[in-house]
């Protein structure tokens, strides 16, 4: 279930501020957001597995929290991350 490096990479260097950027708020919800795809899908699948269902959970909060930050902290990229990654609807 973890993510390929190559995919990975390709996620930093299309939400990065800068080039050697790989843990900013950004990077790090768009991350998140793959593996709760990959988790979503999983969980679809496999309805009795609580272990996993809970993992999600837990990414899901861990995304809000720092989709929280973003907000709070640099309102005017909040929009363009949440249209970006296809959150709201």
């Amino acid at each position: 279930m973890p993510i390929d490096k190559e995919e990975k990479s390709q996620i930093i260097s299309e939400f990065a501020h800068h080039p050697k950027d790989v843990g900013s708020s950004e990077v790090q919800v768009a991350i998140l957001s793959r593996r709760i795809q990959d988790l979503s899908a999983h969980a679809e699948k496999a309805p009795k597995d609580f272990h996993s269902r809970r993992g999600l959970v837990s990414l899901v909060a861990k995304r809000r929290r720092l989709l929280n930050y973003i907000k709070r902290h640099n309102p005017e990229s909040y929009p363009e991350l949440i249209q970006k990654l296809g959150l709201r609807k």
